[in-house]
């Protein structure tokens, strides 16, 4: 069977991968710790941990500006870490800017290049799925410029209509922005497709991948996306660190986003001249310890292999899928036939807020609520789900004790 070849030693072991991760090994409220919020934010292997533990230690500086041993191990760690991030989604170096995570990469796009591209009556398109990141940034945006922002609709089942989505592209349409992966449901979009279409128009595309690095792989060549973000925490690192991807070409059009060090070459009273790609958009001293330590874990996962990762986690999802509708009155939020290892669920006459309370209880931590998806929540008229998010480092058992801990919990609530 697929699982035992997965689960072998040497090919993909479950229980060697979690001894990389310290918190799994914990109790909570007496009972060992099921970690089912990825979406939220991952968990960070040893990898991870001891890279930032061994910058601090060991090599603590500011990079670029110093002339110093320190400077120059903390400048080429940092450079480092962006060429592996660079090769890791096929990118050039000039071509992956560090940011906070994919909020800031969206709202750079959005008040750089929308600003100086998007006019009165152009058209901006997302998606019914989108989390609030990838909506309100592209709001302000239309609201200053008199723009309009149309919204692809979706099914039952969480897919987007692409017919839909074909009428809405025109002349007019001069950004698209799309997640590759849903947050709340898990739907994986048919992004290569939404892209071909809309450089039909001469529109440019983002792509939030925040959802899509943790599983599988991207290649923004392969994809022919004109913008990209995603952010560290979902991907096994640091918080506050991110990256957007955007083509050479384009960067180069864009004004910068903040003035500060590092963004210029030269500064006078009468006149700045800004810095060349991709220092142009990191304005100050950036999350050092954060870029670097992304860098160790694109290199962790890549250790363990994404088709490896990937084909894993489908069938975490395939079994926790068949286990959790063996459970009366549980009904599913997301049926796309494309989907990424997010368990988005309701259970009749119960709210998703007093589930997660009563299975924190046993040691179980899953997201309640809107997953800041809102409008989506709207679309399927609930206010929001229960929401287990999978990873590599999850295991079958769990998705057991978890059925369980639900059932539990529904003799207690009803």
């Amino acid at each position: 069977m697929l699982t035992e070849k997965l689960t072998a030693p040497g090919v993909f072991d479950v229980e060697q991968i979690r001894k990389d991760f310290p918190i799994l090994h914990q109790t909570v409220n007496g009972k060992p710790l099921i970690y089912l919020d990825n979406a939220a934010t991952s968990q960070k292997p040893l990898a991870v941990i001891n890279t930032i533990t061994d910058y601090y230690e060991r090599y603590n500086s500011n990079i670029h500006r110093g002339a110093h041993h320190l400077a120059q191990l903390a400048t080429e760690a940092y450079e480092n870490a962006r060429k592996t991030i660079a090769e890791h989604i096929n990118a050039s170096t000039k071509e992956v800017n560090f940011v906070r995570g994919t909020t800031e990469a969206v709202n750079l796009v959005a008040s750089t290049y929308g600003r100086k591209f998007v006019k009165a009556g152009d058209e901006i398109i997302i998606s019914a799925l989108e989390h609030h990141s990838n909506i309100v940034p592209w709001q302000m945006l239309c609201e200053e410029k008199g723009a309009a922002l149309k919204v692809i609709p979706i099914n039952e089942g969480g897919e987007i209509l692409f017919d839909e989505y074909l009428k809405l592209l025109s002349p007019k349409t001069k950004i698209v922005s799309i997640a590759y992966v849903s947050n709340a449901l898990g739907t994986i979009n048919p992004v290569k497709q939404v892209i071909t279409e809309a450089h039909k128009v001469g529109a440019v595309v983002f792509i939030d991948a925040a959802q899509a690095l943790p599983h599988q792989k991207v290649d923004v060549k392969e994809l022919d996306c004109d913008f990209l973000g995603f952010s560290g925490h979902k991907v096994f690192a640091a918080t506050g660190i991110g990256i957007l991807y955007g083509r050479e070409i384009l960067l180069d059009t864009m004004p910068p986003y903040m003035g500060g060090g590092e963004m210029i070459k030269s500064v006078t009273f009468e006149k700045t001249t800004y810095n060349e790609l991709p220092y142009k958009f990191e304005a100050g001293t950036p999350h050092i310890e954060g870029g670097i330590a992304l860098g160790a874990a694109i290199n962790y996962i890549n250790a363990i292999g994404l088709d490896n990762i990937s084909a894993y986690e489908h069938q975490l999802l395939e079994y926790g899928t068949k286990k959790l509708l063996e459970i009366e009155g549980l009904r599913i939020v997301g049926t796309a036939a494309n989907k990424s290892s997010v368990l988005s669920f309701l259970i009749n006459g119960i709210h998703p807020y007093d589930l997660g309370v009563l299975l924190n209880q046993q040691g179980i931590a899953i997201r309640t609520g809107h997953h800041c998806c809102q409008p989506l929540m709207d679309r399927f008229g609930i206010e929001g789900t229960c929401r287990a998010s999978l990873a590599f480092y999850n295991t079958f058992d769990e998705i057991d004790q978890l059925a369980k801990a639900i059932n539990k919990a529904v003799t207690i609530l009803k």
